[in-house]
């Protein structure tokens, strides 16, 4: 009677706690930078909503992410670096999430939780790799990196689609929609979350917008709010594409009040990886943008609102995707397996959220763009060991890359005896590598990274070396998805054909 007794205390424990976690909305985009945000001091953009939004979150100002979008996707759902998950690219099947890693939406579901994902998923468009069996209930989505992309193999999304009207692939159906991707995206992400509000479930939507990403294309009314500035036609629509996503997000915002839910709501505002199309226009003081190891190219807005419990405040640890993970199972009291543990490297926000971290130690961060042989399948990896990467600490970041890549170009010179990218290299390269040479910046000082110090501190570079080759060799036996051959016809095209019989 009394292990029944225990047992059954045991099960009301866990309800209680599953019951008492809030709901949770995270809102990621594509291509965004840190720059595009006009309460940042984007002098063009316009960004009420969001403004507010941020004036009303936890704020964090030294937060990172890839350099690319698949692989912050992976690091933010299994907490782990993209290459541990085998996502070293964003198509030729490199982008696939390992079917090995477990997400932190399936801990959520075991918890109580109910599940969505709302537009992008970019972590492999093959039947098991879809996010129906990552740990979403609630699957609507495009294929692919972005709406009409396509490559050879696995990666390709619904054959002509269009940001106008697309066709969404919705819990295994292909349904033709008539609005603005971006409004389809947040409209049915609301239907879904009027229905769980209603239900009295917890729930995560997941609302990944492949908006602003190229190809430019935004509402004509969106655009036409940036003509006449000297933009370019690019840029004009950019920033039109985020007005768009701004206006998107204050319509949810005020629908959390009138469902009488928003005090019990999380709501995370993210993007993916540095600025694109924005950057001409204004990159917060950072060098370099998308697809670079510098802080540019990593440094995204993390904005974390959850009304009476998180103080709207600024955080300046430094903090990364890999954290979500924890973050998340932990604020929602879902339990994270043993044989789960190894997986996840991050650490949990909680403590600076809740304003209560005593201490917030030191780490090291890796960054590696990856990319090794572009559209070449069958590269050695050890070809692109050194290049396009980086080490963080707290002050140091070390870098590797062409000397005057990114702006604005750093000052000095490598140190005597730095690591030269076509010298000594047994790799297997299946054409010849660029020199590139290892940068030191002290971003306590220098977070522009216009100042290479890497002569002044060699010390600081060799132990940042070694590092980076230990993580490297941890990396190795799981980059799972290099050489794979894809299908020979993308899977949402096939999926289409059979469905819509186009």
């Amino acid at each position: 009677m009394c292990h029944v007794l225990a047992a059954l205390s045991l099960v009301v424990a866990c309800a209680l706690r599953t019951a008492s976690g809030p709901n949770i909305i995270f809102i990621l985009t594509d291509d965004q930078g840190y720059g595009d945000l006009s309460a940042h001091g984007n002098p063009v953009l316009k960004t009420p909503n969001l403004d507010r939004l941020r004036a009303e979150s936890v704020r964090f100002e030294d937060f990172h992410v890839s350099p690319t979008c698949a692989p912050t996707r992976s690091a933010l759902l299994t907490g782990r670096h993209e290459f541990k998950n085998g996502v070293t690219h964003t198509i030729l099947e490199r982008e696939r999430l390992t079917l090995k890693a477990t997400t932190f939406p399936q801990l959520l579901q075991k918890a109580g939780y109910r599940t969505g994902i709302f537009g992008k998923w970019h972590l492999g468009d093959e039947a098991e790799y879809q996010p129906d069996r990552r740990g979403f209930n609630e699957v609507y989505i495009h294929g692919a990196g972005g709406i009409g992309q396509s490559y050879p193999g696995s990666c390709g999304d619904a054959p002509g689609n269009s940001y106008y009207g697309p066709w969404i692939l919705h819990n295994g159906r292909f349904e033709k929609t008539e609005a603005y991707c971006t409004d389809a995206f947040f409209s049915q992400a609301s239907r879904w979350i009027e229905g769980e509000a209603a239900a009295k479930r917890p729930f995560l939507a997941w609302i990944a917008t492949n908006a602003p990403h190229g190809p430019y294309n935004a509402r004509p009314e969106d655009a036409a709010l940036y003509e006449g500035k000297g933009l370019g036609k690019d840029t004009e629509n950019f920033f039109g594409m985020i007005h768009n996503i701004d206006q998107n997000v204050g319509r949810l915002l005020a629908r959390l009040d009138e469902l009488g839910i928003a005090e019990n709501t999380l709501v995370v505002f993210m993007n993916d990886n540095g600025g694109t199309a924005g950057t001409k226009v204004f990159n917060a003081g950072m060098r370099a943008s998308k697809g670079s190891p510098f802080l540019g190219g990593t440094r995204a807005v993390s904005l974390w609102r959850l009304k009476g419990r998180f103080q709207p405040a600024e955080v300046r640890q430094l903090t990364a995707h890999v954290d979500v993970f924890r973050t998340m199972t932990e604020l929602a009291g879902a339990e994270i397996p043993a044989e789960v543990l190894p997986q996840v490297e991050g650490r949990s926000l909680l403590p600076l959220l809740s304003g209560t971290a005593k201490e917030w130690p030191d780490r090291t961060l890796f960054t590696h763009v990856g990319r090794w042989g572009n559209m070449q399948k069958g590269v050695d990896p050890e070809s692109g060991k050194l290049q396009q990467t980086s080490v963080r600490t707290d002050r140091w970041h070390l870098v590797s890359s062409l000397p005057n890549a990114g702006l604005p170009a750093a000052k000095g010179a490598a140190p005597k005896g730095a690591h030269k990218g076509n010298t000594k290299a047994k790799a297997k390269a299946a054409q010849p590598q660029p020199a590139f040479v290892w940068m030191l910046f002290d971003v306590s000082k220098d977070y522009g990274e216009t100042t290479d110090v890497a002569a002044q501190h060699p010390e600081v570079v060799k132990d940042l070396i070694a590092r980076h080759d230990a993580w490297w060799k941890e990396c190795r036996p799981l980059m799972v998805n290099e050489g794979v051959q894809g299908p020979a016809e993308n899977p949402f095209k096939v999926l289409f054909r059979q469905q819509v019989g186009k």
